[in-house]
C-alpha cells in the first residue's frame, strides 16, 4: 500500500501528515460540492435521465484512490463522477459530460 497520496501530477504528500489529511479532506468537499451542483443541474432538468449522486460516500473514493498506484485501475457501474474527480479529471470535463457537452469526457 502506497505512502503517499498524488497531490499534483509530479508531487506526491505523505498521506499520513496533516498535508495528506488535509488534501484528502479537501478531496471529499470538492467531490461533495460538485455533487451538489450536479444535484442543481438535474433538478433544473439540464441533465437527461438519471443523475445518480455520491453524496455521502466521498470518503470511500477518496480512501480507495489514495491506497490505489497511480497504474491501478478504478472500475464503477454507475455513481462514477467522485471516481473520475478522485483521479483527477478535470471538474470541467465532467460537468460538461453529465450536461451532453462536446467538453465532456466522452467528447461525444
Amino acid at each position: 500500500m502506497p505512502t503517499t497520496v498524488p497531490i499534483e501530477k509530479d508531487k506526491d504528500i505523505d498521506r499520513s501528515s496533516l498535508e495528506g489529511e488535509l488534501h484528502l479532506l479537501y478531496q471529499m468537499l470538492l467531490i461533495r460540492r460538485f455533487e451538489e451542483r450536479a444535484s442543481q443541474a438535474y433538478q433544473q432538468q439540464k441533465i437527461g435521465g438519471f443523475c445518480h449522486l455520491y453524496i455521502g460516500q466521498e470518503a470511500v473514493i477518496v480512501g480507495a484512490v489514495a491506497a490505489a498506484r497511480q497504474d491501478d485501475y478504478i472500475i464503477t457501474a454507475y455513481r462514477d463522477h467522485a471516481h473520475a474527480i478522485a483521479r483527477g479529471t478535470s471538474l470541467n470535463a465532467a460537468m460538461a459530460e453529465l450536461l451532453g457537452k462536446s467538453t465532456g469526457v466522452s467528447k461525444a
